[in-house]
């Protein structure tokens, strides 16, 4: 059962105010209940006090910082991702499995669809996890991607691809674009319209997804229609375009909640590449961070990429490329929305039955499919 009132998704629905950053439009999402600008949504700072503020003590440290081998560190960061949430389904929902062959490995794909949908070829929602390219798992966002299933009437696919360290760039992307090309040229077999093809990733998968509507532009396949980025990471390190700034002056954050709001303002912070262990796990030379595949800003030319749309969260380091990103693409033609959650912090979506937002941004989703 979900832990709010269906009202509250209504209020983040009808309450849609925007403003002007970058020179394009940015659409609010305002919180239904939180105290004000600069605050973070109630339902929100009470789980991560809950679940991940590690001590109240200023000294007390970050677990993230902890100084293991990559063999332990990395299994204890995988442990540490995702949150439980809550199935909202209504309807029954039939879930399949099968792998594809993928350079001699088998990559699973899930699929999801209603029992008594539609019989017409459906729309197509094809999910790329979050986690850094090397955690996050299908299973953290199996409940978005049925709730999105029953929404639309959609069939939904959640690819289970390889992770860094074992599988380096650009391979985990290629594994993404190859479970994209299997759905679109058994279309037929799936019952869904090959010309309505979406992806949609969090994090890391936004990021593997702008890269894939790269890659689809760039080899002219046009496989995928639209694409729907959720607080995607667009560069890595301190690779930027003209005009992108990291700045903490972005963020209003209003007194009393500094320290636990900057605490979630850790990604997306410029950094050296080499000195970023996560980037030492997914790249075989830091001279790959650069590529448009990695870091899709970096591209000089964004003409003729998928239909975008960017959701971000407020309280999110990676906000303001997200956003930035998003201008890229409206000033290069490509047809933009942008949509900022306030109040929220990064992997909202995780949190789907815990807080009205993440509903409302699978609602979103499944009226975009």
């Amino acid at each position: 059962m979900k832990q709010y009132q269906d009202r509250l998704v209504e209020q983040i629905r009808q309450c849609e105010e925007t403003i002007t950053e970058f020179g394009v439009e940015i659409r609010l999402k305002e919180s239904p209940n939180r105290a004000g600008k600069g605050h973070m949504d109630p339902a929100e700072l009470s789980l991560i006090n809950e679940n991940w503020a590690a001590s109240d003590q200023e000294d007390a440290g970050h677990p993230y910082e902890l100084d293991l081998p990559p063999e332990e560190m990395i299994p204890f960061l995988r442990d540490m991702m995702g949150f439980p949430n809550l199935n909202l389904n209504t309807m029954e929902i039939i879930t399949k499995y099968e792998t594809i062959p993928v350079r001699g490995r088998e990559v699973g794909l899930w699929r999801y669809f209603l029992r008594k949908g539609k019989r017409e070829p459906k729309s197509c929602l094809i999910y790329i996890h979050g986690g850094g390219w090397f955690g996050g798992s299908v299973y953290t966002v199996e409940n978005p991607c049925k709730f999105i299933a029953e929404a639309a009437d959609a069939v939904v696919f959640n690819v289970d691809y390889g992770l860094a360290p074992q599988m380096k760039f650009p391979y985990n992307l290629e594994e993404c674009y190859e479970a994209v090309r299997h759905v679109y040229r058994n279309a037929e077999i799936y019952g869904i319209d090959p010309k309505r093809i979406t992806i949609a990733g969090d994090s890391a998968g936004g990021n593997l997804c702008a890269a894939m509507c790269l890659k689809d532009r760039d080899e002219g396949n046009h496989y995928i229609a639209q694409e729907i980025l959720l607080y995607p990471a667009v560069t890595f390190g301190r690779h930027a375009a003209p005009g992108y700034e990291w700045h903490m002056d972005a963020f209003e954050i209003a007194p009393g909640q500094e320290r636990t709001i900057k605490g979630c303002l850790t990604l997306g912070q410029p950094q050296d590449v080499e000195t970023n262990r996560e980037a030492g796990w997914y790249f075989k030379d830091f001279k790959d961070a650069s590529h448009p595949y990695a870091s899709p800003m970096m591209a000089g030319d964004l003409s003729g990429v998928a239909k975008t749309v960017i959701l971000t969260a407020e309280y999110d380091g990676l906000r303001i490329q997200g956003e930035f990103y998003g201008s890229q693409l409206a000033k290069a033609g490509v047809e933009t929305m942008i949509y900022r959650y306030c109040g929220c912090t990064h992997a909202f979506i995780d949190r789907l039955g815990y807080q009205p937002q993440p509903e409302d941004a699978c609602r979103l989703i499944a009226e975009l499919l």
